[in-house]
């Protein structure tokens, strides 16, 4: 019998089937819902497992809008990519040159960072969304409260000195993109949210993405959602604070929308090749060799030695990732309507290894 021919070749499950056996084993660990996609090339197939809306039991649909949170970065970082190829700007510009004074405080100094060093994370800024930050934003108690972005990073500088030179290590903070959308705003006039509406929402068509920059609700067909709580009871926190992250995790999207920006920033329909290569050009996140961080976007070796790009987006009750390949053939996508601010837990671990799993299946 020729090789993979066979009863078990048969029984192989599909990548679909993987996801899908995910998503059930994330919500049988406690998420209300979890909703995933599987594209080869242009068919995609879409899994779901649990509700929407644990009110009305609605069963979740991977159609529906979600927050995406730090997928976000990599529309950011598109848009200040773009600008360098009009001439507008260079990454190798200091912060301090469109932004004179933002950091300038506790040994942190501005003409020392460039806004590379701030799309690839090696800034060397602290986080500012942590500690007593962190839990008022959990409490979510006040869905409507202004955060100018320079409150967020003096709040960051605040936080403790430099720990190490720009340039010289890895170390995530959203601080880095709340900077990156206010260099945007200082080269063009016009806030984030508007550049990206205008230079990849609308060319790519992405009608169920939106960047919010106030109001905290969710409309037409979304996902809900919830906090799990250490004690007590589950907590719906749909409506929450878009201000906390804006340019580094305030966006609204689907799994179609984020897959085709994705497949469109990965295969050159938004940058200039020298652009691309900007982007896809990465530091070590750590020792293992296994994962590099390029400009709001991870390469990842996975378990089964493949490699792909992707990025995950974790904010108040939502938590996503999406996967591709190099030429964005192949692509594996997932949202969960819970997320309490804590990694590790074994619902982020199944759904996220049923998602590395596909994606090595295809």
């Amino acid at each position: 019998m020729p090789a993979g021919v066979g009863p078990a070749a048969a029984a192989a499950p599909t990548p679909a089937a993987l996801l899908q056996a995910g998503a059930e084993r994330g919500v049988a660990d406690g998420y209300p819902g979890v909703i995933g996609l599987v594209r080869q090339d242009d068919t995609a197939q879409y899994v779901h497992a649990g509700v929407g809306d644990l009110s009305t039991k609605v069963p979740a649909d991977p159609k529906a809008k979600f927050r995406i949170g730090s997928n976000t970065k990599a529309f950011t970082a598109a848009v200040l990519l773009q600008l360098e190829a009009e001439g507008r700007l260079s990454l190798d510009d200091t912060v301090a040159k469109w932004l004179p004074g933002a950091v300038n405080a506790n040994g942190y100094d501005g003409s020392r960072i460039t806004i590379r060093e701030l799309l690839n994370h090696t800034s060397g800024l602290p986080e500012y969304a942590n500690g007593a930050f962190g839990t008022q934003y959990a409490l979510n108690t006040q869905p409507n409260q202004p955060w100018p972005p320079q409150s967020l990073v003096d709040l960051a500088l605040s936080k403790r000195a430099p720990v190490s030179a720009p340039g010289r290590q890895w170390s995530y903070a959203n601080t880095n993109y709340v900077l990156a959308g206010m260099v945007i705003k200082a080269v063009t006039g016009d806030e984030a949210a508007t550049e990206i509406q205008r230079r990849i929402i609308e060319p790519l068509g992405l009608h169920d993405t939106s960047f919010p920059t106030a109001d905290p609700a969710l409309y037409g067909n979304y996902l809900r959602g919830y906090l799990h709580p250490v004690i007590f009871y589950t907590q719906d926190v749909t409506v929450s604070n878009v201000q906390v992250y804006g340019s580094a995790g305030a966006m609204v999207s689907t799994l179609d929308d984020l897959a085709a920006f994705s497949r469109a920033l990965l295969t050159g329909q938004l940058l200039a090749p020298a652009q691309m290569a900007e982007l896809k050009s990465t530091v070590p996140m750590d020792s293992s060799g296994t994962s590099g961080y390029g400009l709001g976007v991870e390469h990842l070796q996975l378990p089964c030695g493949q490699w792909a790009w992707g990025h995950n987006g974790a904010v108040l009750g939502y938590l996503s990732n999406w996967l591709s390949s190099e030429d964005g053939a192949k692509q594996v996508l997932y949202a969960n309507n819970e997320f309490h601010l804590m990694g590790g837990t074994q619902g982020q671990r199944d759904t996220v290894n049923a998602a590395f799993d596909a994606f090595c299946a295809l």
